[in-house]
Order: C-alpha cells, then structure tokens, then sequence
C-alpha cells in the first residue's frame, strides 16, 4: 500500500493506484421522504474526491434505480479521469429474459459515461449461476466483447455464493475475470465461511474487493460492553475503523467498499485510511472473542457424520451454517440461496427422525434446529418477490426522469 496524491492510502491494481476506500453508492443519503439527498450525496462526493477517494461503486439496483442517476449526475461535474466508476449487471434479479446489450446501454445513459472503469457480474450465486451460465442471455460473453471495445476497462464479479459454487465459476469462468468483491469482515470469516472463499480466491490468484465491511452496520454498533473493550484497547479507534483494520491486514484485499450515508461516516473513514495501524496479536484474539459473543452459533463442526444416517441425504452442516447466519440477522442471502435449493434438499424436508442428533459430536438438537429454521424461511419474504418489487421500484425511477 501507498500513499497517493491525496489523503487516503491506495494500492497497485494493474499498474493503476486505486484508493483503498471506496465510495460505495448502496446507502446514499436520505430525505425524509426516503429520496436520495442529492444535496448531501454531492458534498460528500466532493470532499471524498479533495481527500483522494477515486473509486465509486454503484449497481442497477441500488436504491431503486436511483443511485446510477444521482451518481451519474454528480460525477458529471468533474474530469471523467479523475474518478473510477464502477457498475454491474442484475443479472441475479429473477427475470423472465436478459438482454445484457440494452441493460448496458442504459446503464452508460444513466451515468453519464462513455464506458465504465470497473463492471462486474452482480452476484454470482447459487440463484444466479444458471442466468450467467445460460447460452441464450450470452452474457459473459457480451461483457468480454465490451471490455475488448474499451466499453468496459476492467471486468470482474461480485459473489455471495457458498465457497463450492465461487469454486466451480472461478474454474469455468476465471480467465475471462480481473477481480471479485465478496462480503469481508472479521465476523463473516467464520460465519458465511470467508476465509475459504480467501482461500479459493488466492488459488485463482484474483483479487479482492470486498462488501459489507462493517456487516450493514451491525459491527460499527456493537453491544456495549463489546465496545468497551475496543475502547480499552484503542481508545481514539470507532468500532468501524477496527473492522476496516482487521481487512488492510488482508493481503488479498484491494479496494475496501463503504457504503456511507452522511459526512460524518465519510470523516470517520477517512481518518481511518489515512494511515495503516496493524492490529496486533492481542487485538486479533479479542475481535475473535468478540466474533464468538456476536454470533452465538450452533456448534457444528463439519465433521459431516450426521450426513451419513440421514434418511432425506441433506447437506446438514451447510444448512446448520445457514441457519447460524439467519440467526444472527434475518440472512437476505441465504433466502437467496435456500430459494435456489430443490425442495428436498431444503430444511423443511427433514422428517425430524433425529438420527443425526444421535450421532452429532457436539450434542446438536439437529431436527429442532431444522423445523426452526424451515419456520423462519416460511416467514421471509421469496427472493423472486424481492426482484420483483426492485423491479417495479426502477420502472418508476425511470419514470420520474
């Protein structure tokens, strides 16, 4: 890492110098009318800018459409070159076609761009994978056209995917790809298993972008006597900055992405990444203490014994693993994937014959955890639901253009 032009340190992508902190456009200032803060949103803008922050990431979706245009509209004011702007195409939104040329096409017209510095495919997952896989959309290989024609300068993915499937689309597709940006921070190295994604990332040599570093907040307003023992530790540090430190010790991680909604967050990132304060060994063992305290997991272990009895053949310690992270915060992304799983290998297939308890290492109520879990899903709104209702949010985004 580097320090640059500006205020913020930077890292080496490519032989370009790219701020380690982006500005990421998902969670933009609001009004009370829940409207994008145009005002706010170019303050912000600006002073990121004045500090060195030149990478900006926004996506079709994000707040109904709006972001690509106020996003769009603000970065218009300023040298095309003196930014990176990034996009991706929706191609996880549940549809009944993609057409990856006239989504582009509106995607340039939005931002205001001839071409964009950075566009990946947005979210490859277990719900995905067959939309970007599909011979009939071409998407992969429109994207790679773009990319040759300079539409597009660097092309890569961003992924929520269980590390089998980031495996299985890294080996088909990593050739044609520049970079991934997955969820990163230090309760996710456990919890959504991050550290095996790291390790299959490495394996493809690609680089790091990461996503939800501070896990949608949640680690930047801990439980209180939590946060007292990072204010015993470090005691000028938000809780925020200790997430962003655990991930500038990631070697892999390029370009760390925060999604900020007011100047105040913006001045408390860019305290953090104007230098580099290492953690150390006794900092790293209590954020793993507190990743314990947080999650408050089912025990399991993977030893994957109860797979052998079960009676329905389901993958218990993936589901168990899902199950902890649904826990912990409602989980959006594993409806995803649970909605891409077939019926049978969902958890209200279990027939609660309890086989596997009898049989679990750590003395885990295998059933009761897997007619909860069932429960909980039955209570969550259906990923194609949420597409749908995203969809319907940017047609009347694009009506009040």
């Amino acid at each position: 890492m580097v320090k640059g032009i500006g205020n913020v340190l930077y890292c080496d992508f490519k032989g370009e110098k790219l701020s380690r902190l982006g500005f990421g456009a998902m969670r933009l200032p609001l009004l009370a009318d829940g409207s994008v803060d145009k005002k706010q949103t170019e303050a912000m803008v600006a002073l990121a800018l004045e500090k060195g922050i030149n990478y900006f990431d926004t996506a079709y979706p994000y707040h109904g459409g709006l972001s690509e245009l106020v996003m769009g509209e603000v970065l218009s004011s300023y040298p095309r070159q003196s930014f990176n702007l990034a996009d991706k195409f929706p191609g996880h939104q549940i549809s009944a076609s993609y057409d990856p040329a006239a989504t582009f096409a509106e995607q340039l017209q939005k931002c205001r761009v001839d071409y964009f510095d950075y566009y990946l495919l947005h979210n490859v997952c277990e719900a995905s994978l067959p939309v970007y896989e599909d011979q009939r959309w071409g998407i992969m290989d429109y994207f790679a056209e773009q990319r040759r024609q300079g539409r597009i300068r660097h092309l890569g993915f961003s992924s929520h995917a269980r590390p089998e499937n980031l495996r299985y689309f890294l080996d088909k597709y990593g050739q044609e790809l520049e970079f991934c940006q997955i969820q990163l921070n230090y309760l996710d190295w456990t919890l959504q298993d991050a550290q095996a994604k790291c390790a299959i990332l490495a394996e493809h040599a690609m680089p790091i972008w990461v996503m939800e570093p501070v896990r949608g907040g949640k680690l930047a307003h801990l439980p209180e006597s939590l946060a007292q023992r990072l204010r015993g530790l470090r005691g000028g540090e938000s809780q925020a900055a200790w997430a962003f430190r655990w991930l500038q010790s990631q070697g892999q991680v390029k370009v760390i992405l925060s999604g900020m909604s007011n100047l105040a967050q913006l001045d408390d990132n860019l305290r953090t990444f104007a230098e580099e304060k290492p953690l150390s060994a006794e900092e790293e063992q209590v954020l793993a203490e507190i990743t314990e305290a947080l999650q408050d997991s089912l025990p399991c272990t993977g030893c994957r014994y109860c797979c052998d009895g079960c009676h329905r053949k389901l993958d218990i310690p993936m589901l168990l693993n899902a199950y902890n992270d649904v826990r912990f915060d409602g989980g959006l992304t594993v409806k995803m994937q649970m909605d891409a799983l077939a019926d049978e290998k969902q958890p209200s297939a279990c027939i609660g014959c309890g086989a596997c308890a009898q049989i679990c290492p750590q003395g885990i109520d295998i059933p009761g955890a897997m007619r909860d879990f069932a429960e909980r899903l039955r209570g969550m709104t259906s990923w194609a639901e949420i597409c749908r209702q995203r969809e319907e949010a940017n047609r009347r985004a694009q009506l009040l253009r």
